[in-house]
């Protein structure tokens, strides 16, 4: 029977991609690094900040790549002031908790991006557990961070479902054994199916996201 729903959060509670790139592109602009579309998708979506630095700024110290990830998420959360959440997500919610089915928040980001961002879209009270990076010794794509999640619910993996929008969310959730769905928000249909997406949607009004909970739930 459906327990739960955990959800990552950038590109799955809200489309927070634009601000993102904005953000990286403030901070990393003066290193002489451009951030556009395709180097946000295949470098930076979904990724942990230690990679990411990692990979744009090799020739930078581990201290240094630490101080940039700090400077880039002060700016996303000073430029990230109006978003607004994914169509559907208070229907969804509202549903959920009319049948006492938790909700659990699992991400790469930091607790201060996590709490400012529920807080801005006015859902921080709808959720029972929340797993960050600093939850973790190890990010997405690892299964740890939904492993985590699992664990803190108290329940199985076929008890819950997972809502991923990136290749290493969703490799993660996946490796954590959920029911997945792949958001199109940032990624188009086959690339989330490459990535073992069990159903694809565009956001939570979708007519295959309710014929599976509606399924799940009646189990």
């Amino acid at each position: 029977m459906l327990k739960a729903l955990i959800f990552d959060m950038d590109g799955t509670l809200v489309h927070s991609d634009p601000v993102h790139l904005r953000a990286f592109a403030e901070i990393l602009g003066p290193e002489g690094i451009v951030i556009d579309d395709v180097l946000f998708r295949n470098s930076i979506i979904g990724h942990t900040n230690e990679s990411i630095f990692a990979t744009l700024l090799p020739n930078h110290t581990v201290s240094e790549h630490e101080e940039f990830a700090r400077q880039k998420e002060a700016a996303f959360r000073r430029l990230a002031t109006d978003l607004k959440p994914l169509d559907g997500l208070a229907e969804l919610l509202d549903w959920a908790d009319d049948r006492a089915i938790r909700v659990a928040l699992v991400t790469n980001a930091p607790i201060l991006n996590a709490t400012h961002m529920l807080d801005i879209i006015g859902v921080a009270q709808r959720f029972a557990v929340t797993v960050t990076i600093e939850d973790v010794v190890r990010g997405k794509p690892d299964p740890l961070p939904y492993l985590t999640a699992l664990e803190r619910l108290g329940i199985q993996a076929d008890e819950a479902v997972a809502f991923e929008d990136s290749p290493s969310g969703m490799k993660a959730a996946k490796g954590a054994g959920l029911f997945s769905f792949g958001m199109l928000t940032g990624l188009t249909a086959e690339d989330m199916q490459a990535v073992g997406a069990d159903r694809t949607i565009a956001d939570f009004h979708d007519p295959a996201l309710w014929e599976v909970l509606n399924d799940k739930a009646r189990s």
